[in-house]
């Protein structure tokens, strides 16, 4: 993987001003682009995975189109946060982890990597545990299929092609087109849709509350930052290819974000009104406007791609950024005895999640739960990516505009308003005020 862009050197030293003429400089520019794209799509569809969808469609079933505004907000915090960590792993060559390490005191990148795994821990125990919903669906119980899964991931990421899996799994995660089109086929009032769109609604209810730092979670989830970085780093990119990341992890970003909006109006038009989510079955009848009958067959294909994509990535991200900070070889192009910490890292997470998934848990609330952590530990990660973004010391030009700066601190105090509030409510309610 390190080597993926060492074909393109004579695109990067081309003359400034200079284009590729013709069929084969087309060819060599699409080479190009598939070459580097990918760590900024992959980052942003992980989040479309088992917890992801369940708290979007309960998003739908709980508030109708209420939060659809609101993930209009979401999707431009992306958009920002993905760009700025690919930023800085194209104009670096290093990785998040790596740079907390170097630029931060020993315990404020203690705090950093504490915080990431242990969001992570919860999303590794909620991707197993939808891939064990997903096989219930179809009448095969989770004890049957968790222990192959979790071994078939392991083997694919030390032993096999990873690259080539990460492919399979987001052809199988493409199954999720169809809430576009179950959203159209169920016709939902597209009235109050445009309108929700565009005027802000928020109830002051800790429920509301819940699942909008969920939704922000879900979407904005501190592992995406760590692999985006890293992802862009192991393929060896240069700064002269950052207009081709930007791109990836921008319509990345935003790819996600219309995929998440279609499955809160897809929900919401099926079952809007009726209160949380209870089981997977639920999520997908939004479905049955495109599958009738074979509704759950449909949604269970799609729920095991989802979270097989994200059960290797989320254990990556925090492999990675161990890896980085401790300063050792961390790549999946690497043998165990290679790389023993980045690949014990990622062997451990996978054991335990897989163990826990097994255990009799409700899974919605489990994943929506992981995304509410998620969602409050996402503040503190924002604001190391911010600070590291704004230093010329390390980006030089790269580094922030005044309006980009003034731009990503208004998101970061929104994330971590929203987590803020959250915590008072919860903290209140431990004491009967809530």
């Amino acid at each position: 993987m390190t080597r993926d862009l060492d074909t393109t050197a004579t695109t990067a030293t081309r003359p400034t001003g200079e284009r590729p003429r013709g069929l084969k400089g087309r060819w060599r520019r699409l080479a190009l682009v598939a070459a580097v794209a990918g760590p900024g799509l992959v980052a942003a569809n992980a989040g479309n995975d088992a917890a992801g969808i369940a708290t979007y469609a309960s998003a739908g079933s709980q508030y109708t189109y209420g939060t659809l505004f609101f993930m209009v907000l979401v999707t431009v915090a992306l958009v920002m946060v993905q760009e700025m960590a690919v930023r800085l792993g194209a104009y670096t060559g290093k990785g998040l982890g790596a740079l907390i390490r170097e630029q931060f005191s020993l315990r404020l990148t203690a705090l950093a990597l504490g915080c990431l795994l242990l969001a992570n821990t919860g999303l590794v125990v909620s991707e197993f545990a939808g891939i064990g919903a997903a096989f219930e669906l179809l009448g095969v119980p989770k004890w049957a299929v968790i222990p192959p899964a979790a071994l078939l991931l392991w083997s694919l990421v030390l032993f096999g092609s990873y690259r080539y899996a990460e492919r399979i799994f987001l052809l199988m995660s493409l199954v999720f087109f169809a809430y576009p089109i179950a959203m159209i086929l169920g016709h939902p009032h597209w009235g109050n849709v445009g309108s929700h769109l565009v005027v802000p609604h928020f109830e002051p209810s800790k429920a509301f509350i819940l699942l909008g730092v969920a939704l922000i979670g879900t979407t904005v989830s501190p592992y995406m930052q760590f692999y985006a970085a890293a992802g862009v780093v192991d393929r060896g990119a240069k700064p002269e290819d950052y207009r081709l990341i930007r791109a990836d992890a921008i319509l990345g970003a935003v790819f996600a974000c219309v995929i998440s909006l279609t499955i809160i109006i897809a929900t919401a038009a099926a079952i809007g009104g009726t209160g949380p989510l209870e089981s997977a079955a639920q999520a997908a009848s939004a479905l049955e406007p495109v599958a009738g009958k074979d509704a759950e067959l449909l949604f269970a294909f799609g729920l095991i791609g989802a979270s097989a994509l994200a059960g290797a990535v989320v254990p990556l991200s925090a492999s990675y950024a161990i890896g980085e900070a401790a300063g050792v070889e961390r790549s999946v192009s690497r043998s165990f005895r290679d790389a023993p910490l980045f690949l014990g890292l990622f062997t451990a997470q996978i054991a335990l999640g897989a163990v826990v998934a097994m255990t009799p848990i409700n899974v919605i609330q489990l994943l929506i739960g992981t995304q509410v952590l998620q969602g409050l530990i996402s503040p503190i990660v924002l604001i190391y990516l911010l600070i590291l973004t704004n230093r010329r010391s390390l980006l030089g030009k790269a580094a922030n505009t005044p309006r980009y700066r003034i731009a990503a601190t208004v998101v970061v105090v929104g994330v971590g308003g929203m987590s803020t509030i959250l915590l008072v409510q919860t903290v209140l309610g431990w004491f009967g005020f809530g």
